[in-house]
C-alpha cells in the first residue's frame, strides 16, 4: 500500500498539472458513477492527508484512497488522448494532459461536511507542515493513553496518518525502539524525537518518490538495496550491530527489527 510521501507526490502533480483549470472526467471502467457531478468543473487546490487525497471541485470533493492495489498514471498528449489501457476507474483530461485511477479502494464524491468528518477521525501527518507543535502533542497524546504496541499505533492512522510498514520499520529502528513495548510506556522525549525524524525523513520521499532512511544512503550510498536499516531484510546482517536482523507478524503484517538494537 501507497505510504503517505506517494499520495503527497500525487497531490503535487494534480496541482502542477491539474489546478485552477476545469478538468473533464470519466469512468472508462463504468464504476465511478458520480463522475458526472464533477466533469467539467475546474479543480481548485489538490490535498492530500496521510493516505486520502482529496481534489475539490468547489462544493463537490473528490475523495481518493489507493488502498493496496491502487495506481496512477500521468501522461502528456498532442492532439488526442490515448485510449485507455486497462481498467480505468476514473480519467482526468485537459486539453495535452490526463491522469489515470486504476483499482483505488475509494474513489467518491463528498462535500466539505464529509471531508472535515473524516479527517477528524485521522492522525496528524508528519508531511503537513505544522510549525505549531500541535500535531506531535496529538500524536504523543494518542500514542500514550494506549497498552497497544507502538509497531501498531505507528500503522494506525488515527494515530498518525501516512506512516505504512517500511517507515514503521525505519522510524523504529532508527530510535532504537523495540517495537513491542506498548504505547503508554514510551516517553514524550522518545516520541518526539520519531515524530521529528518522520518529519525529516517522509519530505525525501515526496522529492525523490524513494523511502530513503539510511545514513550512509542518504549521503551518497551507490546501491538502491543499501536505503534500508530493517526493511526487508530479515536474516540478514544488522548494520549497526552484526546481528540477524528478524521479522514477525503483526496484526497480518509483517514487522522488521533487530533485537539487539530495539531491546
Amino acid at each position: 500500500m501507497p505510504e503517505g510521501h506517494t499520495v503527497h507526490r500525487i497531490a503535487n502533480s494534480f496541482n502542477q498539472n491539474f489546478a485552477g483549470q476545469k478538468v473533464r472526467i470519466s469512468s472508462p471502467q463504468g464504476r465511478f458513477t458520480d463522475s458526472s457531478l464533477v466533469s467539467g468543473k475546474r479543480l481548485v487546490v489538490a490535498k492530500a492527508h496521510g493516505k486520502q487525497l482529496f481534489l475539490p471541485f468547489g462544493k463537490p470533493i473528490i475523495r481518493i484512497h489507493l488502498g493496496i492495489y491502487g495506481k496512477w498514471s500521468f501522461q502528456d498528449f498532442k492532439s488526442e488522448a490515448p485510449a485507455p489501457v486497462g481498467e480505468v476507474r476514473a480519467r482526468f483530461q485537459i486539453s495535452n494532459h490526463l491522469a489515470d485511477l486504476r483499482g483505488p479502494t475509494v474513489c467518491e464524491v463528498i462535500d466539505q461536511d464529509e471531508m472535515n468528518q473524516l479527517l477528524s477521525k485521522l492522525g496528524p501527518d508528519p508531511l503537513a507542515g505544522d510549525t505549531t507543535g500541535q500535531s506531535f502533542e496529538k500524536f504523543i497524546s494518542k500514542v500514550q493513553a494506549s497498552s497497544r504496541t507502538i509497531a501498531e499505533l505507528l500503522m494506525n492512522q488515527s494515530v498518525v496518518a501516512g506512516i505504512g510498514n517500511v517507515y514503521r520499520a525505519e522510524l523504529l529502528f532508527r530510535a532504537k525502539v523495540n517495537p513491542f513495548v506498548p504505547g503508554k510506556k514510551i516517553s514524550g522525549e522518545v516520541l518526539t524525537a520519531i515524530w521529528e525524524d518522520a518529519t525529516k525523513l517522509m519530505p525525501i520521499g515526496v522529492q525523490t518518490g524513494m523511502m530513503l532512511t539510511r545514513e550512509g544512503f542518504l549521503k551518497g550510498a551507490p546501491q538502491l538495496e543499501d536505503r534500508y536499516y530493517v526493511y526487508k531484510r530479515a536474516g540478514e546482517k544488522c548494520r549497526e550491530c552484526g546481528g540477524k536482523i528478524s521479522m514477525e507478524l503483526l496484526a497480518s503484517r509483517k514487522l522488521y527489527f533487530c533485537k539487539r538494537c530495539q531491546k
